[in-house]
C-alpha cells in the first residue's frame, strides 16, 4: 500500500476547484476565493485510511502546460472537476482533460485513476449523471462520480475519501470494466489464497473455514445469519458457486466480483494484502524474505513451529492418507506457487517409499535440506504457503531457529544443532554416489519412477545419543581442482577412496592437507568398494598409517552391497564426529571411542546418557 496519497485538481476556470480545497480545510465556504490554493498537506490521523494526503490545486491563468504535465506525473489521482450548470465543462472532460491525463498511456493499469467532481450542485434541480454515465462507460480509468457542493459542503469530505480510495484500493488492477470480470492477476490470487483458506482440501470452504477466513482478514466472524445471506447472494448468481452449503472456488470469485461492482474494492484489497499481495499483485519482496540475521558460524533450521505446520500441510494434501505424497498430491500442494520449486532430482536427495513416492519422513527431510542450505529459499516457500497468515505469525521467521555459533558449541563442547552437513569427498568412481543412495535404502540398481539425475545431496535422520539428527550428505564435484576454500566448510568431511584402485586414497590424502589439516572439522577415512579385493594403495604411506599419524580414526569399510554389516553404521559415526567436533583426534581415534558409536540402539541408549554426563563432567 502507498505511504501517502497525491490528488490533483484540474478542470474549467470558475468550476471551483480552488473553492472544494478551502471549504474542506477550514469547514467554510470561503468568502474571498483565490485563482490557486497552495499545496494542502493533511495528516494522515485525520484521513479516513490513515495515510498523508496531499491537495494540488491547479490555475491555468497561473500555471503553465509544462508545470502542469509535470504535475500530472507526480499525482496519484486525478479529480477533474466540472459545473453541473455548464454543459461545456462537461464536455471538456470528454474533449481536453482525460486525453490531456492519460493521453499519452496506454490502455490498462497504468493509466492515473481519474474521479469526476461535479461541483455546483446547490445550483441545479436534478442530477447531471445523465450527461456523465456516457463518458464514465468511454473511459475505464474513470473510478467514481461525485456530485457536490463547496458552498453547502455536501459531500466535499466523500469526494476526496474516494480519491483516496482510487489510490490505495485501485480497481484497475482487479477488474476489466469492459468485460465486467475478474483480471487473470486477480484470479490467480484470490485462487491462491482459496486454496490456501481451505484447510481440509476438499475444494470448498466449509462455514468454519470461512469463519477463520473472515477473522484472520478482518478481525470477527461473521454472524451466522451473515453466512447464511453471503451463501444465498452466491447461490442465487451461480450456478457452482455453492456446493454442499460451502462456497467453492466460483463462488469465492463470484462473492469479490461482486464486491469490486459495489464500489467495496477495499474489501478484496484487504484480503490481497493480508495473504501479502502489492498494488500489482505480485507478492511483496518484504512478504517473501523477511529479515532474518545469521551471523557467521551459525546455521538456520525449522523449529517445532515450522514442523507443526509443514505436517498439517502433509496431511492436508495426503488425500489417500498412505503417508506419502504421489506426484499428483505433492502438485497440488505446491500450486500455490508460480511454478514448481522441486527440481527433478528431489526424489533423489530423500527417503521414498517403493513406488517412489516422498514419505512423511522424506519431506520432512526435504524441508530440513532447504532450511539448511537456503534460508532464503525456505522462507519463500513458506510464504507461498501463507505460512504468516495461518499460523498468524508476523512472518515465516517464527519458524526458523538461527543456532549459536559453532566456535561456542566447540567452547562449551555440546551443541543443540540438529542438522548437519558432511562433505562427501573422493576422486571419481569412488563410491560416492552409492554411499549417498545407500543412506536412503536405495541402490543404483534398483528402477526409479522419477526422471533426470541424482542429487548431489542426500538427506536422513540417525540416532545420535538417543536423539534424532539430520545429516546430510553432499557429493563434492571432484572436477574442482582441490576444492574451493568455500566448498569446504561443513560440520564432518568424509575422505572416500576405493579399496580396488590403487590410486584412489591420494586424492584423499591432498585434500586433507589442504583444507582440513589445520581445521576444526573432523574428518573421518573411508574405505568404499570393501566387497572387492583390495590393492595397495600407490601413496607414501598406507591409509591406516596416514590416519594414525594424523590424529584420525582408522578407515572404515563401505559396501554398497551390503557384505560388510559395518557399512550401514557409517552414517552415525558421521554424525557423532559432526556433533561432537572436539572428540577429533586421539581421543575419536579410540577403540573405545568407535566401540560405543556401533553397539545397537538399545545400548546406544543407555550408554548415550553416561557419555553425555561424561562430557559435562569434563567441561
Amino acid at each position: 500500500m502507498k505511504r501517502d496519497v497525491r490528488i490533483l485538481l484540474l478542470g474549467e476556470p470558475k468550476v471551483g476547484k480552488t473553492s472544494l480545497i478551502m471549504s474542506l480545510v477550514g469547514e467554510e465556504f470561503p468568502e474571498q476565493v483565490p485563482p490557486r490554493a497552495e499545496e494542502i498537506t493533511i495528516p494522515a490521523d485525520v484521513t479516513p485510511e490513515k495515510v498523508p494526503t496531499h491537495i494540488v490545486d491547479y490555475s491555468e491563468s497561473e500555471q503553465t502546460d509544462e508545470v502542469l504535465q509535470q504535475e500530472i506525473v507526480k499525482a496519484n489521482v486525478v479529480c477533474v472537476v466540472y459545473d453541473v450548470t455548464q454543459e461545456e465543462s462537461i464536455d471538456k472532460i470528454r474533449t481536453k482533460w482525460i486525453p490531456l491525463v492519460n493521453g499519452g498511456a496506454e490502455k490498462g493499469s497504468n493509466r492515473v485513476p481519474i474521479i469526476l467532481v461535479g461541483n455546483k450542485s446547490d445550483l441545479r434541480c436534478g442530477s447531471s449523471m445523465e450527461s456523465i454515465l456516457p463518458i464514465m462507460n468511454q473511459f475505464s480509468e474513470i473510478e467514481t462520480c461525485v456530485e457536490c457542493s463547496a458552498k453547502n459542503l455536501k459531500n466535499i469530505s466523500e469526494l476526496f475519501y474516494y480519491a483516496q480510495k482510487a489510490v490505495l484500493h485501485p480497481t484497475a488492477p482487479l477488474y476489466d470494466p469492459e468485460d465486467k470480470q475478474l483480471r487473470p492477476m486477480c484470479v490467480r490470487a484470490l485462487s491462491r489464497i482459496f486454496t490456501i483458506s481451505d484447510q481440509d482440501n476438499d475444494r470448498i470452504l466449509s462455514d468454519n473455514e470461512l469463519n477463520c477466513f473472515q477473522k484472520l482478514c478482518f478481525g470477527n466472524p461473521l454472524a451466522p445469519q451473515a453466512l447464511e445471506d453471503v451463501k444465498t447472494v452466491v447461490w442465487k448468481n451461480t450456478s457452482d458457486g455453492v456446493q454442499d452449503n460451502g462456497l467453492t472456488l466460483n463462488g469465492f470469485l463470484f462473492l469479490n466480483t461482486l464486491f469490486i461492482q459495489r464500489g467495496r474494492h477495499e474489501t478484496t484489497w484487504t484480503i490481497l494484502r493480508k495473504f501479502g499481495y502489492d498494488d500489482t499483485l505480485e507478492l511483496t519482496d518484504d512478504y517473501l524474505h523477511p529479515q532474518l540475521h545469521v551471523p557467521v558460524g551459525c546455521s538456520t533450521e525449522l523449529n517445532h513451529l515450522g514442523f507443526q505446520f509443514l505436517q498439517r500441510l502433509f496431511e492436508k494434501y495426503d488425500e489417500d492418507k498412505d503417508s506419502a505424497l504421489s506426484h499428483a498430491e505433492l502438485k497440488n500442494l505446491f500450486s500455490v506457487f508460480p511454478n514448481m520449486p522441486l527440481g527433478a532430482d528431489a526424489h533423489t536427495a530423500v527417503p521414498v517409499n517403493e513406488e517412489g513416492f516422498i514419505t512423511l519422513h522424506g519431506y520432512m527431510c526435504h524441508w530440513a535440506l532447504t532450511t539448511y542450505l537456503d534460508i532464503h529459499r525456505c522462507l519463500e516457500f513458506l510464504a507461498y504457503l501463507g505460512y504468516p497468515v495461518i499460523a498468524e505469525q508476523e512472518s515465516q521467521t517464527a519458524a526458523v531457529t538461527v543456532t549459536r555459533e559453532k566456535a561456542t558449541d566447540l567452547e562449551k563442547r555440546q551443541t543443540q544443532r540438529t542438522v548437519f552437513l558432511c562433505n562427501v569427498i573422493g576422486p571419481h568412481s569412488a563410491g560416492k554416489t552409492a554411499f549417498l543412495q545407500n543412506f536412503l535404502g536405495h541402490t543404483l540398481s534398483e528402477p526409479r519412477s522419477h526422471s533426470g539425475a541424482l542429487s548431489y545431496y542426500a538427506i536422513n535422520t540417525v540416532q545420535v545419543n538417543n536423539q534424532e539428527k539430520f545429516l546430510i550428505l553432499y557429493e563434492v564435484d571432484v572436477d574442482t581442482e582441490f576444492l574451493k576454500v568455500s566448498g569446504t566448510a561443513c560440520d564432518v568431511a568424509c575422505l572416500m577412496y576405493d579399496v580396488s584402485d590403487p590410486t584412489s586414497f591420494s586424492y584423499c590424502a591432498s585434500v586433507y592437507k589442504q583444507h582440513y589439516m589445520d581445521s576444526s572439522i573432523p574428518c573421518v577415512v573411508v574405505a568404499s568398494k570393501a566387497d572387492l579385493p583390495e590393492q595397495r594403495q600407490q601413496h607414501g604411506i598406507s591409509p591406516s598409517e596416514f590416519c594414525y599419524k594424523h590424529g584420525l580414526p582408522p578407515p572404515f569399510t563401505f559396501s554398497c552391497t551390503g557384505f560388510h554389516p559395518s557399512s550401514t553404521s557409517i552414517y552415525s559415526k558421521l554424525a557423532w564426529a559432526a556433533m561432537f567436533p572436539h572428540l577429533n583426534g586421539a581421543d575419536m581415534s579410540s577403540t573405545s571411542f568407535w566401540l560405543r558409536v556401533t553397539l545397537g540402539a538399545a545400548v546406544v541408549t543407555v550408554l548415550g546418557f553416561s557419555i553425555y554426563r561424561a562430557l559435562i563432567r569434563q567441561k
